[in-house]
């Protein structure tokens, strides 16, 4: 992967990261163990899941649109570049 030059473009990368780790170690340690029987246990899991898929999902938002707007085309021959919107993208990043 490509260091990034925009610092909150490699925090999102960098939760990203984190949060998948995050929520695959909690789905792995629930099929492993098992759900409890505990109500409370299991809303609270529940949530948790909830919120690192939701993170995961801002996260993922934010750097697709960073790579849509800066990221060239990688193939050079005439039919690629003919089916590029130029408009999206801007080699000098955000404006």
């Amino acid at each position: 992967m490509v260091a990034d030059s925009d610092s909150r473009i490699a925090w999102h990368r960098a939760q990203l990261k984190k949060n998948r780790a995050a929520l695959r170690q909690i789905e792995t340690a629930r099929f492993t163990v098992g759900e409890s029987a505990d109500s409370k246990a299991f809303e609270g899991a529940k949530r948790q899941l909830s919120e690192l898929k939701e993170k995961i999902r801002e996260s993922e938002q934010v750097v697709a649109q960073h790579d849509r707007q800066t990221r060239r085309p990688l193939g050079t021959d005439l039919r690629s570049l003919s089916s590029v919107s130029w408009r999206d993208w801007t080699g000098n990043g955000q404006r």
